[in-house]
């Protein structure tokens, strides 16, 4: 079970500690936490949190609940917030993300990341994230899970999914070009599966903007 990703600044810290433990014991460990700080400046408004300090607020959440997550008071005269997490010291937390400090946050207090870029530039972001890994004296590998935009089925199918996907990028001023990079046949799902694999992925999510069920079949058929 994995958030990709949830946006942790948007969030009361304590809350979001609480509700991840919940979801960790529920599931038997199971949870993956996917975390961001997010893009769009209305999220920020309506959250009534500043989009430009999102980065160093998402930095004092992942302290508190890591000491929320270990069992420790959570201060100024509160004690400890159960429920314990399944998985000692809280669950598997994955960044995402594109700048430095993102890339640097996933060794200072991840377990791996997140990438939604293409292959041919989510190599360099790989290799900057392992970086960060090793100079944080960090033991064994981060964990990569590569992002996937894809839509298989008809030509109906495809084009309201692409229609969609332009609707929810529209505020980057790019959905053209995120729309153009959407994989929509079974011959470009294996080509990423393969290029990712040779980035050294451990995984590759597929985000299915088509809205028919009917996606996931098709996936599963392609590979």
């Amino acid at each position: 079970m994995q958030t990709e990703v949830l946006l942790a600044p948007l969030r009361e810290t304590a809350l979001l500690a609480k509700q991840a433990a919940t979801l960790d014991r529920m599931t038997g460990g199971r949870l993956v936490l996917g975390l961001g700080v997010g893009g769009r400046d209305d999220d920020h408004q309506v959250a009534g949190v500043d989009l430009r300090t999102r980065g160093r607020r998402l930095d004092e959440q992942m302290a508190l609940m890591r000491r929320i997550w270990s069992g420790e008071p959570y201060g100024d005269g509160a004690g400890p917030i159960g429920p314990a997490p399944a998985r000692p010291g809280g669950p598997e937390v994955l960044f995402g993300g594109f700048k430095p400090p993102a890339l640097e946050r996933v060794a200072r207090s991840g377990d791996g990341f997140l990438s939604a870029a293409a292959p041919s530039w989510a190599g360099g972001l790989f290799d900057t994230v392992r970086t960060f890994w090793k100079e944080y004296g960090r033991d064994g590998e981060p964990r990569i899970v590569a992002q996937v935009n894809a839509a298989l089925g008809s030509q109906d199918v495809i084009d309201d999914a692409r229609a969609g996907m332009h609707a929810y990028y529209a505020f980057t001023g790019m959905s053209d070009q995120m729309v153009a990079g959407m994989l929509t046949t079974p011959a470009e799902i294996r080509d990423a599966i393969t290029a990712f694999t040779d980035l050294g992925a451990d995984e590759v999510v597929f985000y299915c903007y088509g809205r028919d069920p009917d996606q996931v079949d098709r996936l599963a058929d392609a590979l």
